[in-house]
């Protein structure tokens, strides 16, 4: 059968005038009563358009507004028999070889051949009759069926598996999960232990002349505790913990990985430290405020320090308590960084006041040997190293950034190679607010982005007005998701801009795993690019758009998914409220669940 003519390329600047001609093609819409509603689609029209070819061969292309919308194409849209009768490819065409075309014949099998005659005849738009408004192809995407398939929209299954019973007596569950988790054991463990050593050292210098444990002593354990706090929060030593914790082997016992895997919990040592200094140099400042009352200590520069540094230090804990510090995150940051630094500073003032009165007394070494011979000295040294550390790779690169929607951009970096699933903190004002974001690696591994979505003014104000420079400050942390390798398979859960935390482990690092994203309007959100990641690392993926289909039930997902999958844990990347929701329905279920903890 000799091949069909090749349709002609079609000017659609004169498809809306009737009344244009040209020499190489006319068209013209025909009667009214062929805008009649598409089969199958109600409340949907189409046009039949006459077009006329340059050899006088008529040829009718009946084109589906399905084209150009975001509905999907049926294989009853438009038949073969059908096609090869209006003179469009079809598989004879492609077995023939005599007409080539970059589509294969599987596509039309799947009811594609809409498209690939609009890509051949040149139709990029298609006007509707009179009777209905322009349709115009959405902006972000083309009509690319192989494109098309990389991922889909899920809705919430209609069967899902019954949640089994919570565990436990529901009073005392409530407890275990809210107030006695592992950053709060870590913190009552910290507090407990110094706090039984203080009652234990003044039980044993009740008799002591002057009364009370040795000053310099009680000064070293608060400066001590400062240290720990300190040290626990430093990004070396946040690295090397996951790097130790990580390397844990797929044959340890579950019981034991799962609890390996709290490490992320960590803050609870440094929260129990800092309240234990508190405690100490109250203790201190109790001390010496006795002995200068009694006219043994005659050293007024050494007790305005003290009390400075009690006001410091409480300060300090007052804005770190959770119900202040989400009320006002940048109070709480600017508290805890500009009172940090100062404490430092008149901690060396008082190391070398007191060290000046002890080099004073008669028989005493020199001043420096004095110095250099107290523990507070050598404790501050480090302090301070580490306090300037980050401060000493502050600079400002330069940022490429890609505006995904209104609500999201992603910013490009390209001035250091990065790690697996690592963040690192932004800020376009270094001395007033820092912020955290996960990494995504670049394919190249040369660079890296980062996905911003509107959650606040300083957020949004990236997205309205897009910076090219950023200040960065230390090295990239490890975030919590790293703790996923200890399993064999996961259950990935998150929602909005979440989905960057998850790349950034899934780019770098891959793992069996099922990932299920709940977010509005997903593809026009955060754009293809996006979405083609997300089903790289899972085609599987469960992408379920909320503005269609409301917010589901994401406990019961999460659960169905970890049984479909037999996965050994499930974590989430959410906003506070559903983390918590969701850590909660899962370990209450004696499920491993895991996600962030929001204590810094």
């Amino acid at each position: 059968m000799a091949p069909p003519a090749r349709p002609q390329p079609l000017d659609l600047s004169k498809a809306s005038n009737t009344s244009s001609t040209s020499p190489s093609l006319a068209t013209t819409p025909e009667s009214p009563a062929d805008c009649t509603p598409s089969p199958g689609t109600p409340g949907s029209y189409h046009t039949v358009y006459q077009t006329t070819s340059a050899d006088g061969e008529n040829i009718k292309n009946d084109l589906s507004d399905l084209i150009v919308t975001n509905a999907s194409f049926h294989p009853g849209t438009m038949s073969t028999a059908k096609a090869s009768s209006l003179g469009y490819p079809t598989e004879n065409t492609f077995e023939d070889q005599s007409m080539t075309s970059s589509a294969s014949s599987d596509d039309l099998e799947k009811g594609l051949a809409p498209v690939l005659i609009q890509n051949q005849i040149g139709a990029n738009e298609i006007e509707k009759s009179d009777m209905v408004s322009t349709v115009r192809a959405r902006r972000h995407h083309t009509a690319n069926p192989a494109h098309m398939s990389n991922w889909r929209i899920s809705g919430p299954p209609g069967n899902l598996p019954k949640l089994p019973v919570k565990r436990e007596w529901r009073i005392w569950r409530g407890i275990r999960h809210n107030y006695v988790t592992v950053y709060q054991r870590l913190f009552a463990i910290c507090f407990a232990a110094n706090m039984i050593g203080l009652v234990v050292l003044l039980a044993t210098n009740r008799h002591s002349k002057p009364w009370g444990p040795d000053r310099g002593w009680v000064a070293t354990v608060a400066a001590a505790n400062v240290l720990a706090a300190f040290l626990i929060r430093q990004e070396n030593v946040i690295n090397t913990l996951y790097s130790i914790c990580c390397a844990t082997p797929w044959w340890f016992p579950l019981r034991l990985r799962r609890m390996i895997a709290k490490l992320y919990h960590f803050g609870g040592v440094h929260s129990g430290c800092a309240v234990s200094a508190t405690a100490w140099f109250i203790l201190f400042t109790a001390l010496i405020t006795k002995d200068y009352a009694s006219g043994e200590y005659d050293q007024p520069g050494v007790m305005t320090i003290t009390y400075l540094l009690v006001a410091l230090f409480l300060s300090i804990c007052f804005f770190a308590v959770p119900q202040f510090r989400f009320v006002s995150h940048n109070v709480f940051e600017a508290v805890h960084r500009f009172a940090g630094w100062i404490s430092v500073a008149l901690f060396w003032v008082l190391v070398l006041l007191v060290s000046k009165a002890k080099s004073e007394l008669p028989g005493a070494e020199s001043l420096g040997i004095t110095v250099v011979k107290s523990a507070v000295f050598w404790i501050l040294l480090v302090i301070t190293f580490f306090t300037i550390l980050p401060w000493l790779r502050l600079r400002k690169v330069e940022a490429f950034p890609e505006m995904l929607s209104n609500h999201a951009i992603r910013i490009h970096f390209k001035y250091m190679k990065i790690g697996a699933i690592l963040g690192i903190r932004i800020s376009d004002n270094p001395l007033k607010e820092w912020h955290a974001f996960a990494s995504i690696p670049a394919p190249d591994g040369q660079s890296f982005s980062l996905i911003v979505s509107d959650a606040g003014d300083w957020t949004k104000k990236q997205i309205q007005q897009p910076s090219r420079a950023y200040w960065v400050r230390g090295i990239p942390i490890t975030g919590v998701l790293r703790m996923a390798i200890v399993f064999r398979r996961v259950v990935l859960v998150t929602t909005g801009s979440g989905i960057g935390p998850i790349l950034s482990m899934l780019v770098s690092h891959p793992l069996p795993c099922r990932l299920l994203w709940s977010t509005p309007d997903p593809e026009k959100t955060y754009g293809e690019s996006i979405m083609e990641s997300v089903c790289k690392a899972d085609p599987d993926a469960m992408i379920i758009n909320t503005r269609a289909s409301g917010r589901p039930d994401m406990v019961a997902l999460a659960y169905h998914l970890y049984v479909q999958s037999n996965a050994e844990a499930v974590f989430c990347i959410s906003n506070p409220k559903l983390t918590r929701k969701i850590v909660y329905g899962m370990e209450s279920r004696g499920i491993p669940a895991y996600g962030p903890i929001w204590d810094s």
